[in-house]
């Protein structure tokens, strides 16, 4: 799984996160979107990798303007179970 963290500018409220999110899941392959006006970006879960041009065509006619799109490789924090104990934490 890959974690894309795209830096956005223009959203200024909750309504601006919830159209870009949309934009991003019809135009996109995505298992997870989450985007922050505060932080001004969008953190996008997909299987396998997007091309950086794909997320931009998605981002433009939203109106907002793509700053940056960082990858990495995603593998999740917490798991609730001891690997071989049987028992939770």
């Amino acid at each position: 799984m890959v974690l894309i963290t795209v830096k956005v500018e223009g959203m200024v409220c909750g309504m601006c996160e919830a159209h870009l999110n949309d934009a991003l899941r019809a135009a996109l392959p995505v298992k997870k979107v989450s985007s922050s006006h505060i932080r001004g970006e969008a953190k996008i879960l997909c299987e396998s990798d997007l091309s950086e041009e794909g997320i931009r065509k998605a981002v433009a006619p939203t109106g907002y303007a793509v700053r940056s799109v960082t990858k990495e490789p995603y593998a999740p924090r917490f798991s609730l179970f001891r690997r071989g104990s049987g028992r939770c934490r």
